[in-house]
């Protein structure tokens, strides 16, 4: 608490005090101190349960340390404290039926907000960005750039379920991304799918991780907090269970 008091405000350390989760806490006062989140935010990003959201709560506790000792000593980010599943788009304001394009003008429309659910960091490229393989064009939904990261972000936006090809779909952008855009000193591009249903079984055998793909859930309407909850703490248990077995 001593140290923390040289950074953060007495308001913020009232606000983490109520934070029962040892891990929870940190995760949530070193992000406050590197992105200089107000009282406000704070709170905000709690409500929304973030923590709960990001890749690296589904992680074994020793991991989950080891991450945020790295961040509170190099303040360095890794994908797993960036990438969230679910992300709420509920801001965007789409009704029962929309399609792929609808929900891309959506979030272009709403940039902005979609930025603040993404995180901070993240610098908006380009829509539709047409690249060219063996005479054919493809088109990249979003492209973003992370700073920390310092790697090329694709977002894929899918209505309905992951489908394998999704995953070669998104390999080829990047195997593009890395060859011809690009630059020294970056890291390689890394893809974010965002589809209405993650297929569990389909994402586990992929092995989407090896591949520096994310894919996550987005959820255009929010449920009622006891039901995220429940369905949050289901999908850490889902993994960390997995990752146990695999050890």
């Amino acid at each position: 608490m001593h140290a923390l008091s040289a950074k953060l405000s007495w308001t913020h350390l009232k606000t983490l005090i109520y934070i029962n989760d040892n891990l929870k806490r940190s995760f949530y006062a070193e992000m406050c101190k590197m992105e200089k989140w107000s009282t406000r935010t704070l709170q905000e990003r709690i409500d929304a349960m973030l923590y709960e959201r990001t890749a690296i709560s589904k992680k074994p506790n020793e991991t989950i340390q080891n991450e945020l000792n790295k961040l509170k000593d190099t303040q360095q980010l890794t994908p797993d404290l960036v990438f969230k599943d679910p992300y709420f788009l509920d801001f965007l304001g789409l009704h029962n039926s929309y399609s792929e394009k609808d929900l891309e003008s959506a979030i272009l429309m709403e940039l902005q907000n979609f930025i603040i659910e993404l995180g901070s960091d993240f610098a908006f490229l380009a829509r539709q960005k047409r690249i060219t393989i063996d005479n054919e064009d493809y088109y990249i939904d979003l492209l973003f750039y992370h700073r920390r990261l310092q790697r090329l972000i694709v977002i894929d936006l899918k209505l309905g379920k992951f489908q394998a090809s999704d995953k070669g779909q998104m390999e080829l952008y990047l195997a593009w991304l890395e060859k011809y855009e690009m630059i020294v000193n970056e890291n390689k591009p890394l893809g974010l799918i965002l589809c209405a249903n993650k297929n569990e079984e389909h994402v586990e055998l992929m092995q989407l991780e090896k591949s520096n793909i994310k894919i996550a859930e987005y959820l255009t309407h929010l449920p009622e907090i006891k039901l995220l909850e429940s369905k949050l703490q289901q999908s850490i248990e889902r993994a960390r269970n997995r990752l146990s077995q695999n050890d």
